[in-house]
């Protein structure tokens, strides 16, 4: 898997750069407030073509709103200071502007992910993807600490009754959240496609592509992690919840082939690393050249079928770990 190793040493390599260069914004932000990448970067598999998507999140300052929610213990003008120094350290690395010129570069209070859950409000503010992204695919470009409070208290607001249910934990409100974050994604673009011009229909089948492959491999390798964990333990602890969210989702895959457990869903899930391997060489060139590409009709139908194909052995594998348990049951009805 040449291009994905590949891919995470270049990243790697590229976050460390960035975060010697964020010496202005590490200041400010110490013991308050943590930064985290999430798309390619987060996800470690960041090609020279890639763009940075960031969220902000400051721990609570103690003063409770009236909408029951404590603010960010990072003031206004401090976040104006810390998004002046990420952009301006984007630019001198060459990476893509932020997209809507900054407008999701977002800055969230620890109450704002954690109190938003489960309500209408969390949709609105964007706190749901801001929350499932940094369970899915994030990795912390400053404090480090402050991004593993976070996530700490994110996975203990999902695990409200575990000291119940201690040795039968089945992580159910998470999972529903995930696969709600999948159709999300499934209807954004189905959404947009409704109103894309005819000549414009290999972007869509780019996005789709992308779609297919990334989107939904994040979201399933969160699954098939914590339905193996329970699989195995009849339980999910908040403990095995973070050890989730440390790896990547093609590390998932890889954590998955290390237990003999499993040993039937292995040459799946090593034939889902290959082809995910493959997605990365195919995708790893400038947008304009791909969409030229995807113009050509039987390149676009191979293409295509490639993506049908990943998510049919991402189901295979779902079933041959799930074993017809309480759980898997969850995640299909």
């Amino acid at each position: 898997m040449h291009e994905l190793s590949n891919r995470r040493i270049g990243t790697k390599d590229r976050i460390r750069k960035i975060c010697s260069e964020l010496k202005t914004a590490e200041d400010i932000a110490k013991g308050k407030a943590c930064v985290y990448a999430t798309g390619s970067f987060g996800r470690l598999e960041a090609s020279e073509h890639s763009d940075l998507d960031l969220f902000i999140v400051g721990k609570n300052d103690g003063k409770e709103r009236k909408e029951g929610k404590q603010g960010s213990l990072l003031n206004r003008l401090d976040e104006i200071c810390i998004k002046a120094d990420l952009i301006e350290v984007t630019r001198r690395e060459k990476i893509q502007e932020f997209s809507g010129e900054g407008r999701y570069l977002v800055h969230y209070s620890l109450d704002e992910l954690t109190k938003t859950l489960g309500t209408r409000e969390d949709d609105v503010t964007n706190t749901f993807t801001a929350r499932l992204l940094l369970l899915l695919e994030s990795r912390p470009l400053l404090e480090a600490q402050v991004y593993r409070d976070v996530t700490e208290e994110v996975i203990a607001a999902y695990w409200g009754d575990y000291e119940d249910h201690k040795n039968d934990f089945m992580p159910a409100f998470l999972a529903n959240d995930i696969l709600r974050l999948w159709r999300t994604f499934c209807v954004n673009y189905e959404s947009t496609t409704k109103i894309v011009p005819e000549e414009e229909k290999a972007k869509r089948k780019l996005k789709n592509y992308k779609l297919k492959h990334s989107r939904l491999l994040t979201c399933y390798s969160a699954l098939l992690y914590l339905l193996a964990i329970y699989t195995a333990k009849k339980t999910v602890s908040p403990a095995n919840a973070l050890e989730m969210i440390a790896l990547t989702p093609t590390e998932r895959l890889e954590w998955l082939l290390e237990h003999k457990q499993f040993i039937e869903a292995q040459s799946g899930i090593q034939s889902l690393l290959d082809q995910y391997n493959r997605f990365l060489q195919t995708t790893n060139r400038e947008e304009d050249a791909l969409l030229l590409e995807f113009q050509k009709k039987e390149w676009s139908k191979e293409r295509m079928s490639e993506a049908s194909d990943f998510g049919d052995k991402v189901f295979a594998v779902l079933n041959e770990i799930g074993q017809k348990n309480s759980f898997h049951r969850l995640l299909v009805v």
